[in-house]
């Protein structure tokens, strides 16, 4: 009996774990389906709203398989009582991306104001010309959500002449990858596209520089061309920029001051 009963346990124990094995096949699913409306807006075959439900579906299955993959890691522990224990792995490995990324992009739509279109100056926005389908800046209702939501974006003030300055912009706008529509060295004016890393959404840039007594001011502009809500993305974008280009302007300040020290 003694026997009889330690076989029974070593064959429970041999016995593979089907929450781990379904945690697996879901965060499978979960991926496959995720890719699929990726690949779908980027090859012209969904609409962009039928992509983001379909991703944000997988999302959710993702976390579906992530709970069954926790559950199936811990039945196949060392002296669990199941086998298994690479497929709880390998589904908590598949689904945990996709559980972060819509973990972040649910919190991204409650915490930031529900609006597309940000810009340094609310008052007199930058005027887009050049890019495809330009748009006129909503409004005051949506710059007073815009001052609620980022009172941080503010033009950028540089003690340098507009030229260089434009120049500058110029190198950053490249630099940061995005598509130059156009480049007014005359309006001191930049238009560009930036696309969005994942789904390759297009936003439209404008970058607008103007002479101030001493001083020459930036202000960027940027308006995402599909969907109502940006979740921080414009904001971020245009702190990402004016930082880098204040970050140049003060490298190329440093060595025009000791090429004059130099000459002197």
């Amino acid at each position: 009996m003694k026997h009889e009963k330690e076989g029974e346990s070593m064959t429970v124990k041999e016995r593979i774990s089907i929450t781990a094995l379904l945690g697996l096949v879901t965060a499978i699913a979960a991926v496959t389906m995720s890719a699929m409306a990726v690949v779908g807006y980027r090859g012209g075959e969904l609409h962009f709203v039928t992509a983001l439900k379909d991703f944000e579906l997988g999302a959710y299955i993702a976390v579906v398989a992530l709970v069954l993959s926790l559950a199936g890691l811990w039945l196949t522990r060392p002296g669990g009582v199941r086998r298994g224990i690479l497929s709880g792995l390998l589904g908590l490995v598949l689904s945990l991306p996709l559980v972060i990324y819509i973990t972040n992009f649910e919190y991204a739509a409650r915490s930031y104001p529900p609006i597309n279109d940000i810009t340094t100056d609310t008052e007199d926005p930058i005027t887009l010309w050049d890019v495809p389908n330009p748009v006129a800046y909503p409004g005051s209702q949506v710059a007073e959500l815009q001052k609620q939501g980022y009172p941080d974006i503010k033009p950028l003030e540089l003690d340098m002449d507009p030229v260089r300055v434009f120049e500058l912009a110029s190198a950053v706008a490249h630099d940061m990858g995005w598509e130059i529509v156009s480049e007014n060295a005359e309006d001191l004016q930049i238009e560009a596209i930036a696309t969005s890393f994942l789904f390759g959404f297009d936003d439209y840039v404008a970058v607008r520089l103007q002479d101030t007594n001493d001083h020459t001011r930036v202000d960027v502009r940027s308006h995402s061309h599909l969907g109502k809500i940006d979740r921080g993305a414009n904001a971020r974008r245009i702190r990402a920029y004016l930082r880098s280009l204040e970050q140049r302007a003060a490298v190329a300040g440093s060595k025009s001051d000791n090429t004059a020290s130099s000459s002197n």
